[in-house]
């Protein structure tokens, strides 16, 4: 969303209104994705998490299902809509990696506290929450970069799927969350 954040303001200083409105549209459907996500979750339903997973994979089935149809083939916004707001969804699910926050919409974030950790862990300055003698600034810093590796991985494999299967390239998230929704509890 940061990057979508820079194109709607560039764009707005340029005078560009109209052209913003994708990606201004983008962010507002994210926020919204996040907050859905965030009441269900917090809601007393039960199962809460497989209901955002199947929301989710629903999205993605009908964005296959509407550009193969043509129906969002012109509509590159609105794609871009529908996806930030599954976006904002699958963001609710994942905010701690052990005893360390992870910052899934801000890379920039997670990059930092990198390299904050490997600055105090060569510092050795202890970690003053540490859950037990394995836990190091170094520890933090490497699990972090995993998540930092799985979103560059991420970006890698979509766009290459992308390029190669297009909107197709939805499927195999769209099934893999399904069978997410069938085992968890």
């Amino acid at each position: 969303m940061s990057g979508n954040t820079t194109q709607t303001g560039s764009l707005i200083g340029e005078g560009k209104i109209i052209a913003s409105l994708p990606s201004a549209a983008a962010i507002l459907a994210f926020v919204v994705g996040v907050l859905s996500g965030t009441w269900l979750q917090s809601s007393k339903l039960p199962h809460s998490r497989k209901g955002v997973l199947g929301v989710i994979a629903a999205i993605l089935a009908l964005i296959i299902a509407g550009t193969q149809l043509g129906v969002l083939a012109s509509h590159a916004a609105g794609s871009m809509a529908v996806l930030a707001l599954a976006m904002g969804l699958m963001n609710t699910l994942h905010a701690r990696i052990g005893a360390e926050s992870v910052s899934l919409t801000f890379v920039t974030g997670t990059l930092n506290k990198i390299g904050t950790h490997l600055a105090l862990a060569l510092k050795r300055v202890p970690l003053s929450d540490a859950r037990g003698p394995w836990d190091s600034h170094f520890y933090r810093s490497r699990t972090l970069a995993s998540v930092w590796a799985g979103f560059l991985s991420g970006a890698i494999v979509s766009a290459a799927a992308s390029a190669y299967f297009g909107v197709w390239a939805l499927l195999a998230p769209c099934l893999i969350l399904l069978v997410l929704v069938q085992i968890l509890v």
